[in-house]
């Protein structure tokens, strides 16, 4: 498959999963708190809904595309904020359909771009990656779902486009967190999943290494460590003692 057309499937994949994760649950559930600090499960689902929806008019140019979206409300916080609460009074049934409704149809507009064609979210990224960044924003939320009921967080090869994700973000996520990335120094990642497949990113010749288990670092690179214990990463070197600390995958 070409690049894109794995990333989608994976896409594919990971909202399936999704999507059965909700419905395995009870209408109570939804009341719930999530693991994301004042987050019910549907402040979850409707999250997803609503930026898929942007996702889909970023694509297909419509009114509600990230750069008109985001920029109506003072902050990023804000719209997310809006985002979530656009659910409510939705029952938990009509809620899951609007979220798949929108990511069909996100799905369906990226299998219509070429692999370099630009996506105009964020600072702008390619098609493959936009369709890595909707599979990682699915994998974690779902992940603030089970960690609060108590669920088990399956471990599939998908993994590996979110750690490949929180290793390129890393320059922005320094940014974000106004730390300044130590001169000279470029980092790998050497990582394993619990079938013992190993995934290592970034240069051999690194001087900079963090180690440990592949569900461990996609825990940390989308902030959510708060749940069952993963494993340990160990870091070797300034740039991966920071990298442990402030990776985000996420704008």
């Amino acid at each position: 498959m070409t690049p894109v057309r794995e990333e989608l499937a994976d896409l594919a994949d990971e909202q399936r999963e999704f999507g059965a994760l909700v419905r395995s649950l009870d209408d109570t559930d939804f009341g719930r708190d999530s693991a994301a600090d004042g987050w019910t499960v549907a402040d979850q689902v409707s999250h997803l809904a609503d930026t898929e929806e942007v996702a889909r008019d970023t694509l297909a140019g419509g009114p509600r595309a990230f750069a008109a979206a985001v920029p109506a409300y003072p902050t990023a916080e804000d719209f997310t904020a809006a985002g979530c609460r656009r659910g409510d009074g939705l029952s938990p049934g009509d809620l899951t359909a609007w979220w798949d409704r929108a990511g069909t149809a996100t799905r369906r507009l990226l299998a219509e771009r070429a692999p370099g064609d630009r996506v105009a979210w964020g600072f702008g990224m390619t098609t493959e990656v936009f369709a890595t960044a909707r599979l990682m924003e699915h994998w974690a939320h779902g992940l603030d779902i089970r960690d609060a009921l108590g669920l088990a967080v399956p471990e599939t090869p998908r993994l590996r486009h979110i750690a490949a994700l929180g290793h390129a973000t890393l320059r922005y996520a320094l940014a974000r967190a106004r730390v300044r990335s130590p001169a000279g120094r470029t980092l790998r990642l050497e990582l394993t999943a619990g079938d013992g497949t190993g995934y290592a990113y970034g240069p051999e010749d690194a001087t900079d290494v963090l180690r440990g288990p592949l569900l461990a670092w996609c825990r940390a690179a989308t902030r959510r460590t708060r749940g069952a214990p993963a494993g340990r990463l160990t870091a070797d070197g300034d740039l991966a003692e920071l990298a442990l600390r402030h990776a985000r995958a996420y704008l």
